[in-house]
């Protein structure tokens, strides 16, 4: 559990460094780019191990029908992600919607996984996206983009059924059954 707790603090420190400390970061230059990307990639390989190699520990168990509620929020957030790179008519209508898809990818995992490892990791990151909204709202205001063309949100959503996809049959490779059973 301490090597996900670690990467959990390292990760949202790395994140929030700019925000918190934007004069230390400033005077870092491109050198501190760098380092925060070394950062990150650090706390990825510790949250990734540290959930693999964590004991299961169950908290509660959840009800099977939530499988099917977590396959629609994944859907939901693969499309949210997927808007922050969109330039179609939905471009313009959230102002964060990667951090919006982090927060549904949390809660529908939160949803199929009662353990304890499950709950530090996803309940950290839906913690850890939620306070990256209020920080970046409380920056300053947001220029939004203005709409694009309605075909690339077609795109979108066809790129979001191969990515929800390809993520359901790695999660199958992993071992882990998205779809229950």
């Amino acid at each position: 559990m301490t090597l996900l707790i670690l990467g959990l603090v390292l990760w949202t420190l790395a994140h929030y460094f700019k925000r918190l400390m934007p004069a230390q970061r400033a005077a870092m230059g491109d050198k501190g780019k760098g380092l925060v990307a070394a950062a990150i990639a650090l706390s990825l390989l510790l949250m990734i191990f540290g959930y693999r190699w964590a004991e299961f520990i169950p908290v509660w168990s959840p009800p099977s029908f939530f499988t099917h509620i977590n396959n629609l929020l994944m859907l939901g957030a693969f499309f949210l992600f997927g808007m922050s790179a969109t330039t179609g008519r939905l471009r313009g209508k959230m102002r964060h919607p990667q951090l919006a898809a982090v927060k549904v990818w949390a809660l529908a995992h939160l949803l199929v996984n009662g353990d304890l490892a499950s709950l530090i990791l996803f309940g950290g990151m839906l913690a850890w996206a939620v306070g990256s909204v209020i920080l970046i709202n409380r920056a300053g205001p947001w220029d939004r983009p203005e709409p694009g063309d309605a075909k690339k949100d077609k795109l979108l959503v066809i790129i979001t059924l191969v990515t929800f996809t390809i993520t359901a049959l790695i999660h199958l490779a992993l071992g882990v059954s998205p779809f229950g059973g």
